[in-house]
């Protein structure tokens, strides 16, 4: 019989302290996004805050402690925020292009940054900041790392974009711009810069096109691609609703899972370093340079930096056999993450991929102890199907309150398709590194069967009559459910023995 005690719960706490200091800078955030307060009492505030903490007793000193840290989170949103260029009425802009958001049709929108305007009554031209939707055809598409300098009126987000329009606004877009050639004033595709997000640019589409070289059918080849280099440009509408309904639209975006397949096969690969002396230390600076490399190929999006900062503590930690505590190490970078980018506290993607890594933290791992066999072969599997479950009930509530559906499906899917995923991303990414082409028919061959497989299972699934159900929480109800997680999670911490957060079975 489980008893609970205080005791326990107090004693991990202790031991996250990065955890306790994630939900007061999180409530920083959120206060500075809809009450602006004037810098020098922000900084004044935290000044205070910061000599209570060293001269209170311990309990006051834990709330002035709280207290700095959620001014530390209006101030550090207040600094971030940038003006935008003015919207509505046309002008000239310079821009240089970071990504390729969508490609359909011969139409292109591509995701730019806006460095500079043209002053319409002088023809000077000023500092502006911001990013910029520009769309267009085939005949003016634009690459990522070119610079151009294009005319047009910027049209900003509205209500009727809506959660669409939300989520470009959280992630600085100020707008979109239509481009056609007479408004393509000048285009540079030669003097890029040098920088690594145009240095992940360069090795994102050296990828694509060595994918593209396994010569895969239409669907096969896009899912390949999505899944290893984040290149979603040749996904069908189909398919794309196919993962949408079953509930594993997230496996089309890399992110955490993609990153882990990554640090495991480095691992597996590099298994005889140690073998050498100082191998231990070599075999582990070069497991984080492969997982900081295929976070540079897909592009740096966020749910892939705070995968790749959280596997490489890990190799940290298990180098130096010190005490792993995922939870604290997901809200460490969380926190790091956040402090750079406050607008990531309100972009879907990052509250998914936190949400799904804490669920397999706190329920996925002490499952898999509790499931555990004297067989490796059972316990692998136990433990991709506890892992993929804790991960689909966590997004859940999430998922429904933003895009009104529950998969009732994706529960039971999920953890199957991720045994095809590790093949996926483990062939093309073996792919990828291997020089020359002479393998191109075996890869060809495993890469082509595993990513059949998952779309079938994915469409039969989709075709299901209550393969999903249209179902949409309210913010207030979407709270109330991951209320009921963190207690349910408070007491089952209460409840175990003190113990590290253990790995996958080994």
């Amino acid at each position: 019989m489980l008893r609970l005690k205080s005791e326990n719960l107090r004693s991990k706490l202790r031991r996250m302290p990065l955890l306790r200091a994630l939900p007061p800078l999180a409530a920083g955030i959120l206060l500075a996004d809809h009450y602006v307060l004037p810098l020098w009492l922000l900084v004044g505030g935290f000044l205070v805050c910061g000599i209570l903490a060293l001269l209170a007793d311990d309990r006051g000193a834990n709330l002035a402690t709280l207290g700095a840290i959620l001014l530390f989170g209006m101030t550090v949103t207040e600094l971030r925020h940038t003006p935008a260029p003015p919207t509505g009425t046309p002008g000239e802009y310079e821009i240089v292009v970071r990504e390729r958001l969508s490609e359909r049709e011969g139409k292109t929108a591509s995701g730019t940054t806006i460095r500079a305007r043209r002053n319409s009554a002088t023809g000077e031209w000023l500092p502006a900041a911001g990013n910029l939707v520009v769309r267009c055809d085939s005949s003016t598409a634009l690459n990522p790392g070119d610079r151009a300098v294009v005319r047009g009126k910027i049209y900003p987000f509205t209500a009727r974009h809506g959660g669409y329009g939300r989520l470009m606004t959280r992630r600085g877009y100020v707008g979109t711009l239509y481009l056609n050639r007479s408004s393509l004033l000048l285009s540079d595709t030669l003097h890029r810069e040098l920088s690594p997000k145009h240095l992940s640019l360069f090795l994102h589409e050296r990828a694509v096109t060595r994918l593209d070289r396994l010569a895969l059918a239409p669907d096969e080849q896009a899912l390949c691609n999505a899944m290893t280099a984040g290149d979603r440009r040749s996904l069908s509408p189909a398919l794309r609703a196919a993962y949408s309904r079953s509930g594993t639209s997230h496996l089309l975006a890399v992110s955490g899972l993609h990153v882990g397949i990554v640090f495991l096969l480095a691992n597996l690969l590099l298994w005889w370093l140690p073998l050498f002396r100082h191998g231990h230390i070599l075999r582990n600076i070069a497991v984080i340079l492969l997982i900081w490399l295929y976070a540079a190929t897909t592009g740096f999006p966020p749910s892939v930096v705070r995968a790749a900062l959280m596997f490489s503590v890990l190799q940290f930690a298990l180098a130096s056999s010190s005490e792993y505590v995922g939870m604290n190490t997901l809200a460490g970078v969380a926190f790091v993450m956040l402090l750079f980018h406050p607008d990531y506290l309100f972009d879907i993607s990052f509250q998914l991929s936190f949400i799904a890594v804490a669920g397999i933290i706190a329920w996925g791992l002490p499952l898999c102890r509790l499931l555990r066999t004297r067989r490796k072969s059972i316990d692998m599997l136990t433990a991709t199907l506890a892992i993929g479950f804790s991960a689909s009930a966590a997004t859940a509530p999430l998922i429904s309150h933003t895009f009104g559906q529950i998969s009732v499906v994706g529960l039971a899917l999920n953890p199957v398709v991720i045994l095809l995923s590790y093949v996926v991303v483990g062939s093309c990414t073996l792919w990828l590194v291997i020089p020359g082409t002479a393998l191109a028919p075996l890869f060809s061959v495993v890469a082509g069967f595993a990513a059949r497989a998952q779309n079938e299972l994915i469409r039969a699934a989709a075709a299901l009559p209550a393969a999903a159900l249209d179902i949409r929480l309210t913010t207030t109800q979407c709270w109330s459910v991951y209320g009921l997680f963190i207690f349910a999670t408070l007491l089952l911490w209460s409840a175990e023995r003190k113990k590290s957060v253990s790995s996958l079975p080994e």
